[in-house]
């Protein structure tokens, strides 16, 4: 269960993968160790572009992120920080999450970038952004951003500043 759920949510429409991108760079600007993304959204919205505007922002090249669908997790060690990416498109159970030592990594030295974040259910942790991209016309995507946990609002009110900039 989530400890605290902000009312302050944030929405940002996406132009294009250009777009999608520069907005995870932004993210990664503020983010600090332990720091733990949840992102939603059906195939095709954007979630691995996203990931990869966050590992660019953190000093890794975003041509090395790919989707680790069948992997599920990867780790890189490049940037300022570690970059632990979930993708958890493949996960059957909610429970089989345990087998790859999940909790190890969310509260770890790193950050922690899970797609397909729905697919915990219950296992997601009790603080995190949400980030949920959804489709819109051509390349336009419709990011929403809520702040779950007091960590979190603070890192939405950051990167709404640096949006405003």
């Amino acid at each position: 269960m989530a400890s605290g759920i902000f009312d302050t949510d944030m929405k940002i429409i996406s132009q294009s993968v250009k777009d999608t991108l520069k907005m995870g760079r932004i993210i990664a600007k503020n983010l600090k160790k332990g720091d733990i993304l949840c992102l939603f959204g059906q195939l095709g919205s954007g979630k691995t572009v996203l990931t990869k505007g966050i590992a660019s922002g953190l000093g890794i090249k975003k041509e090395r992120i790919i989707s680790p669908s069948f992997v599920l997790i990867r780790e890189y060690a490049q940037g300022k920080l570690l970059l632990y990416h979930f993708d958890l498109y493949r996960l059957k159970e909610p429970k089989d999450i345990f087998n790859l030592g999940y909790e190890e990594y969310l509260y770890n030295n790193g950050i922690t970038v899970i797609e397909w974040a729905d697919r915990l259910k219950y296992f997601l942790p009790s603080e995190f952004l949400k980030i949920e991209l959804c489709l819109k016309q051509g390349s336009q995507r419709l990011l929403k951003f809520q702040a779950i946990g007091r960590r979190y609002q603070d890192l939405l009110d950051k990167i709404h500043e640096d949006i405003g900039d």
